[in-house]
């Protein structure tokens, strides 16, 4: 039997739900690994997801 999966959620349309990136800055460290900085969404906070928009329902005739 197939298993249902859920929804997914609101993927921020900003970062396209990878919220957080690490950016080598190409310099390395003295035991040879890269530096790198960590840069989050502005948009989601780092969530990778956007709360869900309120529709209007269409009232009368």
């Amino acid at each position: 039997m197939p298993q249902h999966n859920r929804a997914p959620g609101h993927v921020c349309g900003h970062c396209d739900g990878f919220p957080v990136v690490h950016i080598a800055t190409g310099n390395r460290r003295l035991d040879g690994t890269l530096r790198t900085i960590s840069v989050t969404c502005p948009a989601c906070k780092g969530t990778g997801t956007t709360p869900a928009r309120r529709t209007l329902a269409a009232v009368g005739r």
